[in-house]
């Protein structure tokens, strides 16, 4: 159950929640509220009123908006994260692992409750704590893919390094790009296509020890 579908479950106002559970419902509703109006246009009042709570018990939970803001952060960068450590454990196969983590970018920014616009298409990305938060995230995706490639080309780790972040950014960048269209072309294909042109160019470093890719 996602933190928007766990709003939905304990929205009625009066309730009383145990703390995990409140806290996830709060995130919900802020979610809903982040990425409908965007970081400086929500207000507390619209995050509580959304939640179905009082002002003071948001505060209670988080001191203030930004701190609203970065607990959502941390809750879904760590999504993305870890869904690309799924996507490259999930196989051996390597042009099956650029599929696979093509594809977590593109499940990630389809997601019904629009997260990733919080992490990709923030309005406060001017704010250190945000900055640090998307930047961490781009990195650790890239770390991810980089121990890979390194581990089977035998490429320095700046180089595969360099590699790995052009893959991520490929991913990101088209995923998004894809949502934002009509997508007249089907996830799948797209994906498909995506992996062709990624897989054409990183199968040019042969496996480590073979003059073969």
């Amino acid at each position: 159950m996602t933190a928007i579908e766990q709003t939905e479950a304990v929205r009625p106002r009066g309730t009383r929640l145990p703390r995990r559970a409140r806290r996830n419902q709060l995130l919900g509703a802020a979610q809903e509220v982040f990425v409908a109006q965007g970081y400086h246009a929500a207000a507390m009042d619209d995050i509580a009123e959304r939640a179905g709570v009082s002002k003071p018990v948001l505060y209670q939970h988080f001191p203030g908006k930004l701190d609203l803001y970065l607990a959502l952060l941390d809750q879904h960068c760590e999504a993305l994260i870890q869904s690309v450590r799924s996507a490259l454990a999930s196989t051996s196969d390597n042009k099956q692992r650029v599929r696979a983590t093509m594809d977590a970018y593109f499940a990630y920014v389809e997601d019904d409750g629009g997260a990733f616009r919080l992490v990709f298409e923030s309005d406060l990305t001017n704010e250190p704590a945000v900055r640090e938060r998307v930047d961490k995230v781009t990195n650790e995706c890239a770390e991810a893919i980089c121990d890979v490639i390194a581990e089977d080309t035998g490429l320095s780790r700046a180089e595969s390094m360099l590699l790995a972040s052009g893959l991520g950014g490929l991913a990101q960048v088209v995923a998004r790009s894809w949502l934002h269209s009509d997508r007249s072309v089907p996830r799948d294909q797209a994906v498909q296509l995506l992996t062709s042109l990624a897989w054409r160019g990183i199968a040019g470093f042969p496996l480590h020890g073979t003059e073969q890719h």
